[in-house]
Formats: structure tokens, sequence, C-alpha cells
């Protein structure tokens, strides 16, 4: 980070302007709806800097700035005219320690002013550092359309009962796990809703509850990250990363995605590169269930889908096994995301009326399927972990019926700005893969839909 974010305390802030035309009057504005001590001096004056100076916290002076106006000063715009006056009000500044930020000169800003969502005492501050000022209006409109004017109202519910709570809850994550079960739950409601009384006593019951040890127990949510795109989340699935404690995730799961969950939570890599089960399955599925018993809210990261060959289901029987709760929150299967993204879809009227998911997965150097059943026409075959038996692929489809040209793609880092699409037929993809170097994650798709690639395809990524 080029400008580092800090929340100044404006109660004991003297802040100087110096310039008062229109630019100066926005940052006055600005200004006033904090609690600081704020001095204009300029040797003109505005119609409103005027009306603004009219406020008890302001002290207006019309005569030019004088090296003696930042005594005593925390904090200083410049807003005039004159190059020369910013530069050097900025170097004075600067030699004294005060930060000063000359309007519209970024290489003379010690602090910018960020992009706030203000619903007080919450109040949410962005910045591009200078360079994207329209892109950072338009997330801060987004912002302000899905954060509920009301929100100010569960601000001020915390503060009032902040000390209570930590005086009755010692430990940090207990008063963490507290305050997230009272702002997600019920009593959380009745504050948006403005029944404060119920909500209060609400709280003091939920309080005696947690220090007499009746807490949620731990809990397990399988959440499907999807093929690694972030944008494909689903709300729920940020929701429930942003609150947990603990995060187990596997090799699919792309760092983009790994960036969204909470900061302090422990994530425990459980990975399975090709050829090589690191963690055995049956020890990842004792893991789950040990961390919750332990009290944390777990949650199993897969890419995709974890009920399309993510083995949530055998997690979940471990889980029922010791008593766990637990929750599964869909996410998008890689062959639905791999095949959107590459511009190939897997039912089509002119080609397929039907779409196989299978997996490639090698068990003792061969692919135990039912190939007379997935070799026919009018069909579409989505392998899973298939890359390194796909010339057993290849060669079992031709030997069961399917023409040597059929079409097949790879679709290697799927949705991510990575991908790539390699597009061949089953007599001579093994041979392209190997020259393209192709390398997992890598999806595999048969039938006459893959001609359809160059057609629809929309992503714009890297094509073979």
């Amino acid at each position: 980070m080029k400008y580092f974010p800090v929340f100044i305390d404006a109660q004991h802030t003297h802040c100087l302007i110096v310039g008062a035309g229109e630019v100066a009057a926005r940052k006055l504005e600005l200004m006033l709806k904090t609690t600081a001590q704020i001095t204009v001096v300029a040797p003109w004056v505005s119609d409103a800097v005027n009306e603004l100076a009219k406020h008890p916290n302001v002290s207006l002076l019309t005569r030019s700035f004088e090296d003696n106006d930042l005594q005593a000063k925390t904090l200083v715009f410049v807003a005039t005219d004159k190059p020369e006056v910013n530069q050097h009000i900025h170097d004075l500044a600067h030699s004294k320690g005060i930060l000063v930020n000359v309007v519209d000169n970024t290489p003379l800003c010690k602090f910018i002013t960020p992009s706030i969502v203000d619903r007080s005492p919450i109040i949410i501050a962005m910045s591009s550092g200078g360079v994207a000022p329209v892109l950072l209006r338009y997330i801060r409109q987004k912002l302000e359309s899905v954060i509920p004017s009301k929100v100010s109202l569960l601000g001020e519910f915390s503060e009032k009962f902040r000390e209570k709570v930590k005086r009755g809850l010692k430990s940090v994550t207990d008063r963490r796990y507290f305050w997230e079960e009272v702002l997600d739950g019920d009593i959380g409601e009745n504050v948006l809703q403005g029944n404060a009384s119920l909500a209060e006593k609400q709280l003091d019951d939920a309080l005696t509850e947690y220090k007499a040890g009746n807490k949620p127990k731990g809990q397990v949510y399988l959440v499907g990250a999807g093929p690694g795109d972030p944008d494909l989340l689903t709300f729920r699935a940020l929701r429930l990363m942003q609150k947990a404690d603990v995060v187990v995730y596997d090799r699919l799961v792309s760092k983009d995605i790994l960036e969204l969950v909470r900061r302090d939570a422990e994530k425990i890599y459980v990975g399975k590169a090709k050829s090589n089960h690191t963690i055995p399955q049956e020890d990842i599925n004792e893991l789950l269930a040990k961390l919750a018993l332990e009290g944390n809210r777990v949650v199993r990261l897969k890419g995709g889908d974890p009920f399309i060959f993510g083995r949530g289901g055998e997690e979940i029987q471990t889980l029922i096994a010791h008593g766990v709760d637990f929750q599964v929150v869909p996410g998008i299967t890689a062959a639905s995301g791999a095949a959107s993204y590459a511009g190939i879809p897997l039912t089509h009227r002119d080609h397929a009326q039907s779409v196989t998911f299978t997996t490639g997965h090698l068990r003792d150097n061969s692919i135990d399927l039912d190939w007379p059943a997935l070799a026919k026409n009018n069909h579409t075959l989505v392998f899973y972990m298939g890359l390194t038996g796909l010339p057993i692929i290849c060669r079992e489809l031709i030997a069961n019926g399917l023409p040597d040209d059929m079409p097949i793609a790879l679709i290697e880092n799927a949705t991510r700005s990575n991908q790539r699409v390699l597009s061949g037929t089953l007599s001579n993809i093994v041979d392209l893969a190997a020259d393209a170097q192709i390398q997992p994650p890598t999806l595999i798709i048969v039938g006459t839909v893959v001609t359809l690639h160059s057609q629809l395809n929309w992503f714009g990524a890297q094509q073979s």
C-alpha cells in the first residue's frame, strides 16, 4: 500500500485550510462532519465558505497565509491557485511533521482524503491512491446502495454495550463470537427494526448464557469456492468465509479467493497434487470434526461444488458420526464454469441432448468406467481430473465407437485470467496437449459442442 489507511481522532485535531474558493469549501464541508477545530485563512472568501464559516468550530481569517498559522495545527489542506504558495506551505508543514494535503497535487500530499460512506458511527473510507477517482465513485455508489442507512443503529447499539460485554467476557475470542452471534441473529435484526428495548433485553439474556458457558457449538460449513474466479462466489459463501475461525482448503481454491477469507482466520492446506495425495481423505474428515469439537467455526473450502467430485458426502458422514453440526453451500462446479468461460455449451439441440459428468482419475494406471455407455453420439462428456489419463480416455472412447475425429477440448485454469483452451480431436489431442504443456487443473470436454468454441468464446483468454 502506498497510503496507509488510518482514522484520526477529530476531537483533538485542529485543521488549517488555506484558501477559500469552491475547492476549499468542499474540504471545509467535509471537515465539518467531524468535531475538529478548523481555521480558514485566505484574502478572498467565496460565498460557500462564508456560509460554512458560521459554524462555531470555524475561525475565518481574511488575509494571506503567514508561517505562524501552522502553529498548533495537526492537519493542513492547501487549496490556493498559486503554485509557489502551495509549495511553500507544503515544505514548511512537512518540515514540522504536520500532515499536509495540497489539493489536486498528489506529489505534494502527505495524506489524501478518501471516498467516504458515512453511517456514523460506522464509517467506510476508500481510496484509489489518486489514480482512479471515477472508479472510486462508482464503488462508493455501489456500497451506498447495499448498506442500509439503519446500520448506524447497530453501531450505536454496539457502542452502548461494548464495555458491558468486555467486562463480562474476558477472552477476545469469546467477545468476537458473542458479537457475531448478536449482529447476525435476532438481536441485530430487532435493532435494525427499531425494537431497541427488546434487543437490549435479548442481549442481556444472551450475555448471561454466554458467561455461564452456554456458547454456540462449533460447526463446519462445506463451501463451494467455484472454479476459480472470485466473482463466481455466492454471497453466502463469502459471508461464511468472513466469519470462519479456521479455513481448510484444497489446491483448487485460487489465491484470489483465499484473499477474501477473514484475515485472522487460521488457514490449513490439505490439497492434493496430481498423483500425490499427501493427506489421506480420512485424515481430512477427522480434522474437520476435531476442529469443530474444539468450538471453532470451520469452513471447508472446496474448488467447484462440494457434492460434485468434492467428497463432501464422505466428510459429512464423518461429521455426523462425531455429532458435529454442518451446513453445505453449493458452488459453481468446474464443468459449468469451464464450459461457460470457454464458450462451449454443454447442451445444444443441434449437438447434444444430454451431458455426463465423470471422473478421469487413474487408479492402478486404468480408468474403470462404463465406456460403451459413455461413447455415444449427440452427447457431451465432461471428465474431471482426467489429464493424466487422457491417452486412456481417448483410446477407450475410440475403441467403443466414437469417431477418431470427435472434437475434444482441454480447459486449463478455467475462469481465471490465465485460462487456456486447447481444441483438437480424439486422435490428436494427446500430442497437442504435450506440445502445449497443459497442466492441472484441467477439465476435458468431449462432443461436437466443442466446435462452437471458436464462435461463442467471449472470455478472451489464451487459446491454443
